[in-house]
């Protein structure tokens, strides 16, 4: 009996073994198919074209072709650490770009606040009235409403930015007391482990959360290709616009789509961690930091840099 199973969990993990590496090697041929039949997934007026983005967004296709990508990228870094550089300068950047861009959303949730705190208390005002020519008038609760969008904007698009800066809170049990290649390890083990895998998840259910505000019939995650194109027959856009108050923010399904992009960006994020902290590991302490783009407070400030 005991023997009988063994065998069987050792046939179930050669079985994964092979299925792994196929899918490894099929997307090097799912990717050149997608790039060379764009019609086939971009063309959305077409409703199966829209299927086939909707399904592959959150499939297991999509998925080998970006973590096969990433291991190529790897592959060729571990011989040209040039390469590899510039590869982790690139990712960081976009983080540090789109987090230094969105960041302005809490001065615009500042400003706003305070422009409806005036027209409710000073001028007694039920709404806002704002443009040139062609007006754009909400009421009131409608622009309150909207302070969250900016709120979610700065956790979702500056939680990369945050990273590459240093600003994330982190409990530290036994990284401190460990020597600087030690900390290299950990680093790229967490980035594989924990942020990998969670960006994944994100992405898995936000994607599916976010079209299922966005067109009708829903489509699922357990929907296979064929019964999403059998759907595609009645497929219709069909926009959240729905309120949870009378006259109040009418466009939650933007709060979807920055969930999608905070998973996608927490993804690209621990590639660049990684290829970073497996650099600093091959080159030495004195790698350690390397072409780093950190913001600074200004002369004087060094103490409370990192810590905000």
């Amino acid at each position: 009996m005991a023997d009988a199973a063994t065998n069987r969990g050792f046939e179930a993990l050669l079985d994964w073994i092979i299925w792994f590496f196929h899918r490894i090697l099929m997307a090097f041929y799912d990717f050149g198919y997608a790039v060379t039949h764009p019609q086939l997934w971009l063309d959305w007026t077409d409703k199966q074209a829209l299927s086939r983005f909707i399904y592959y967004g959150g499939s297991v296709e999509f998925f080998f072709v970006v973590f096969t990508a990433a291991l190529v990228i790897i592959a060729v870094g571990m011989w040209r650490t040039g390469f590899l550089w510039w590869v982790v300068r690139v990712l960081e950047g976009f983080a540090n770009t789109v987090g230094r861009f969105a960041a302005w959303a809490g001065l615009l949730m500042v400003v706003q606040q305070v422009i409806i705190v005036v027209m409710q208390r000073i001028f007694s005002r039920p709404d806002i009235v704002i443009g040139f020519g062609v007006p754009i008038e909400f009421d009131i609760s409608w622009y309150a409403e909207e302070l969250k969008l900016y709120n979610a904007a700065v956790v979702a698009l500056c939680a990369s930015y945050t990273f590459v800066q240093g600003g994330h809170v982190r409990v530290d049990l036994i990284y401190a007391g460990v020597r600087f290649r030690a900390k290299k390890v950990i680093d790229m083990v967490g980035s594989v482990i924990f942020m990998l895998p969670l960006a994944t998840i994100v992405w898995m259910y936000g994607w599916y959360f976010l079209w299922r505000h966005l067109v009708t019939p829903n489509p699922s995650a357990s929907d296979t290709l064929e019964r999403l194109l059998l759907k595609s027959r009645a497929l219709r856009w069909n926009v959240e616009t729905i309120s949870f108050s009378p006259n109040g923010f009418s466009a939650y399904f933007l709060f979807k789509i920055l969930l999608v992009c905070f998973a996608g960006m927490i993804f690209i994020q621990a590639i660049a961690f990684f290829c970073r902290s497996f650099l600093e590991f091959k080159e030495g302490e004195g790698s350690s930091g390397k072409y780093l783009d950190r913001d600074s407070l200004g002369e004087g400030e060094e103490a409370y840099e990192g810590t905000h």
